[in-house]
């Protein structure tokens, strides 16, 4: 079973999703910005990109850029600021069992297949 960690209103995100169904997918849909991920849903999900906080962080969203942009946050207050703006999370993020990738571009999800 797959899942994705999915934002209606992105672009790429639409994109991932259209790209695993055309592939004959029907992931799991999570709306996480709707139901934000608790702090082991998050710890989860990154062990399984294998990536830390501060990587998986929007930087290009506005919010970041007003509140967070220049400041030495370490990887635990990284995570706080996740948990707080779920928004500032890359997206989407596809899951297949211990494997997850950031669908950036959208093939990248094809990885998990």
């Amino acid at each position: 079973m797959m899942k994705i960690y999915h934002n209606p209103r992105c672009r790429k995100s639409r994109e991932t999703l259209a790209l695993l169904e055309d592939n004959g997918i029907k992931p799991e849909i999570v709306l996480y910005l709707d139901q934000p991920l608790s702090r082991a849903e998050l710890q989860n999900l990154l062990k399984k990109l294998d990536l830390l906080p501060s990587e998986v962080v929007r930087k290009e969203e506005q919010l970041f850029k007003d509140s967070y942009k220049g400041k030495a946050l370490s990887e635990t207050e990284w995570l706080d600021v996740l948990l707080e703006h779920p928004r500032l999370m890359q997206r989407p993020i596809v899951v297949r069992g211990e494997r997850a990738v950031l669908g950036r571009p959208p093939e990248k999800a094809l990885e998990l297949l």
